[in-house]
């Protein structure tokens, strides 16, 4: 379980009531129309959300969650009844276990893929193999001690937390792994470089230079789709610019052939060959 025994949640600023997100919420007027508010979100409403709420997060947060997204979809892309999904709230078969909304969650045994609002484990018939969550300042405690216990409850088989903790100002990723054992969590131990093996998806978790990396079996270095587009655009690149060379290459090869033949020609009219 977690080193954390309590972390309380920061207090909301006064002068910022939608410090942890907002909902919309739609009311009767007393003379009978209806109005749509914007109503703050507390704490509780974060780890436990509703359909259309509204959470802010970070760039670094957004990024970290877009690049395991769109790897681990990559990665399976060939199982027809696998599913990532991105901040999708899942409802529990657990009683008094109330929905959350991971940041990331790996569903095996889909029988049919739809556009979720709600991840219902009874409708299903399958429950999340791996969810991940990246902390923010404001529900840290969140990810790190009440979901600790309630993924946990849920019976989730992998829960692991990308951490993100301030050092020397600068925030910093740190990984912390639980897996299921006997329905009890346990840390989930990391390699010689820090690295967590994440077994539903065959793949390991790290951070490089600050940056959280997937790595395949033999530890090579999976990119995301924005860096493999970069590359890509960069070879397209460099196979134009060397395409273009060797027209210029050709172009100036029978330039000087036509003007050799030519010559040529001039020296047999002078010789009186022709």
């Amino acid at each position: 379980m977690s080193d954390i025994t309590t972390m309380q949640p920061p207090v909301p600023p006064a002068n910022d009531p939608y410090y942890y997100g907002w909902r919309y919420v739609q009311r009767s007027t007393p003379e009978g129309g209806l109005i749509v508010e914007q109503v703050p979100l507390t704490f509780d409403d974060v780890i436990h959300p509703q359909e259309g709420d509204q959470v802010p997060h970070t760039p670094l947060h957004q990024r970290i969650c877009k690049y395991l997204v769109s790897v681990l979809e990559a990665l399976l892309a060939d199982n027809p009844t696998a599913v990532v999904l991105f901040d999708c709230r899942i409802a529990w078969d657990v009683p008094d276990l109330r929905a959350h909304g991971p940041d990331v969650a790996v569903i095996f045994d889909v029988r049919e893929k739809r556009n979720w609002g709600t991840f219902d484990v009874v409708q299903e018939g399958t429950r999340p193999a791996l969810i991940v969550e990246v902390t923010s300042p404001a529900t840290r405690g969140g990810d790190l001690v009440t979901k600790l216990d309630e993924y946990e409850l849920a019976g989730v088989p992998l829960y692991v937390i990308v951490d993100i903790i301030q050092r020397r100002g600068q925030p910093v990723p740190r990984l912390l792994g639980y897996h299921l054992v006997d329905g009890a969590y346990e840390v989930l131990a990391s390699d010689a470089q820090g690295r967590l093996w994440l077994e539903p998806v065959g793949v390991w978790l790290g951070v490089a230079d600050g940056q959280v990396t997937l790595y395949d079996k033999r530890g090579t270095a999976i990119a995301d789709y924005v860096e493999l587009a970069a590359a890509r655009a960069e070879a397209d690149e460099r196979a134009r610019e060397a395409a273009a060379r060797a027209d210029a290459e050709s172009r100036t090869r029978a330039e000087l052939e036509a003007r050799l033949h030519e010559m040529e020609s001039q020296l047999r009219k002078l010789r009186g060959e022709q």
